[in-house]
């Protein structure tokens, strides 16, 4: 059964009803097999980025203990959690692989290719400004590499194949939190631009534009609308005076009718909430603090090196930013069944 692609946006700051549980993997098999979905494509921050800052210039890495303590034989991989993240529960429950790698990975393998890659890079953000503070991907560039991927795909299977492969895809964006704390909260450049609720908006405006660009390069390879699409989302988002509630969802800001009809929103923020308020519905016992040292400070190069708690099951955050494997694998949950109602719809 053909479909359009589906974009998954994790939306730290969006409105949305929220859902507990675990996934029904074999469910989210036969769905996704009946309605022909191919292949997941990241993009976004630390909460999806594989290990693709280990390939880059930036000290921004979590390729190093305690990071990786619980995922598969031990090992870090540039995850900056103790485990899989969301866009691995999602992937498994599609029935592709139990970890996505990164795209700048040096030993991609096909089967990576035809199953999807992540972009993401950890420390970037919708404000392209917060990518550069980093030396980080930002999301034009993750967008350019995604170019790559699709020209690696067409010389593996073809023209014909890797544009249907392509189009039945579901694209997952992910990130917002760092365009606060490393760069509204830290840099004297947009509070001089904007006050806060100014600022939001702005982030709220690229997000929308961001999900549109995601959508339309998975279904067009026209050069002239990939550069205008681009060039059209940083620093000119629509809408950036515009009260964020306004709209009834972040997508009907720039909002296309055929693009939202598209697109599934995920309130990460709403799930923690959930979480921090109701720890034992989801088997938690910490909710205060992180795993790795303190809890309270430590992430990136000052967790390094640190002893952790017993059981990061329990935990809702790994570090002092971070969320755990376990509280990954709930916000994946969520995700499946923003991807189920697009499917269903």
């Amino acid at each position: 059964m053909a479909r359009r692609a589906v974009v998954l946006a994790l939306a730290l700051a969006a409105v949305m009803p929220l859902l507990s549980g675990g996934l029904d993997n074999q469910q989210v098999k036969l769905l996704a097999a009946k309605f022909n979905v191919t292949c997941v494509v990241v993009f976004g921050d630390s909460s999806v980025d594989p290990g693709n800052n280990n390939y880059i210039a930036t000290p921004m890495k979590g390729n190093f203990f305690p990071y990786g303590k619980d995922f598969f034989r031990g090992r870090p991989t540039g995850r900056f959690s103790n485990g899989r993240l969301a866009t691995d529960f999602i992937a498994e429950a599609l029935g592709y692989s139990k970890a996505i790698r990164p795209f700048l990975h040096k030993r991609l393998r096909p089967v990576d290719i035809l199953h999807g890659v992540s972009f993401a890079s950890a420390a970037s953000g919708y404000d392209e400004l917060t990518a550069n503070l980093s030396n980080v991907l930002p999301l034009s560039k993750q967008l350019e590499y995604f170019r790559e991927y699709k020209m690696r795909l067409r010389q593996m299977v073809g023209g014909r194949k890797a544009e249907s492969i392509i189009k039945n895809a579901v694209a997952v964006l992910s990130m917002g939190t760092n365009d606060f704390l490393q760069n509204y909260y830290l840099e004297p450049i947009r509070p001089k631009q904007y006050t806060l609720e100014e600022y939001q908006n702005y982030l709220a405006s690229c997000m929308s534009e961001d999900v549109k660009i995601c959508w339309f390069l998975i279904l067009t390879d026209d050069a002239k609308s990939w550069n205008y699409k681009i060039s059209g989302s940083w620093g000119a988002c629509p809408g950036l005076y515009a009260p964020y509630q306004d709209s009834n969802e972040p997508g009907n800001m720039c909002g296309e009718e055929n693009v939202r009809d598209e697109i599934g929103y995920v309130d990460a923020y709403g799930i923690f909430q959930d979480a921090v308020n109701n720890p034992e519905k989801h088997g938690l016992i910490e909710t205060s603090k992180g795993c790795c040292g303190t809890g309270t400070v430590e992430y990136g190069d000052t967790c390094k090196g640190m002893s952790t708690c017993a059981d990061a099951s329990k935990y809702i955050f790994w570090d002092a930013v971070h969320p755990t494997e376990r509280m990954y694998e709930i916000i994946a949950g969520q995700a499946i069944e923003s991807l189920r109602k697009q499917l269903m719809a």
